[in-house]
């Protein structure tokens, strides 16, 4: 199993165990997740979820030795459950974010980073761009900074992360924002995440049709092909200075 499952006092804990790929977003992962997802949100035990990584890596993004990365319509499924399930989900952040990782932070109600993590929109240095995964961040990230860091793919850390609104504080004791929820009603918590999640639902009905099309287009594209072959192959890619 790639979704490894674990429940104590009102809290499951779904951890992303996929070290051999840096916890990238495989075919495998994604139907693993989405399922265990929807588990916890049909468990009257369970109050809310955190989503949890094993090794230095939360998230990857894209498997891109799969030979075709993870379908945008599967992708974008997988966001929209984080989004839309009745529990609050809870980002434990304690290392790198890379690309369509960054998506699974945004979707996320709470995110908590730690301070050795980073973070980086790398789409755009491969031929592609953070299509799918703008659904859920565009409504809750500054529009300066995404306008920055998805056009020059760098790397910024926690504090910038926290500040730009993509994650929200930087710490490792998540105790506090469990015990909260603990103490929170399930109609309650339902309720209100409904209320704070209703931008980005309303971006997932207006775009996941066109976005997931241009991601698949852009994976398809010679240059993505350049730019992924680049990567794996450790080398610049055809267009790089």
């Amino acid at each position: 199993m790639l979704v490894r499952h674990s429940h104590e006092l009102g809290i499951t804990t779904l951890t992303l165990d996929s070290p051999h790929n840096r916890n990238a977003l495989s075919a495998r992962l994604v139907g693993e997740l989405r399922e265990a997802l929807g588990r916890a949100g049909d468990d009257p035990d369970t109050r809310a979820v955190v989503l949890a990584h094993t090794g230095n890596t939360f998230c990857a993004g894209a498997d891109l030795t799969e030979p075709t990365p993870t379908g945008p319509l599967e992708l974008a499924g997988l966001l929209r459950t984080i989004v839309e399930l009745p529990k609050p989900v809870v980002a434990a952040v304690r290392g790198h974010v890379r690309a369509g990782g960054l998506g699974l932070v945004g979707a996320c109600d709470i995110a908590m980073a730690g301070q050795a993590s980073t973070f980086a929109f790398t789409e755009a240095l491969l031929g592609l761009a953070p299509a799918v995964i703008s659904m859920p961040l565009l409504p809750r990230l500054d529009a300066r900074a995404a306008g920055r860091y998805y056009l020059t793919g760098e790397r910024f850390g926690a504090a910038e992360a926290a500040r730009i609104g993509l994650v929200t504080a930087v710490g490792e004791d998540l105790e506090p924002v469990l015990a909260g929820l603990r103490r929170a009603s399930p109609q309650g918590l339902a309720e209100s995440k409904r209320l704070v999640t209703a931008e980005v639902l309303r971006a997932f009905d207006r775009d996941t049709g066109a976005l997931t099309e241009l991601s698949a287009r852009l994976f398809a594209s010679d240059e993505a092909r350049e730019g992924m072959t680049a990567f794996l192959e450790k080398r610049d890619p055809a267009w790089g200075r």
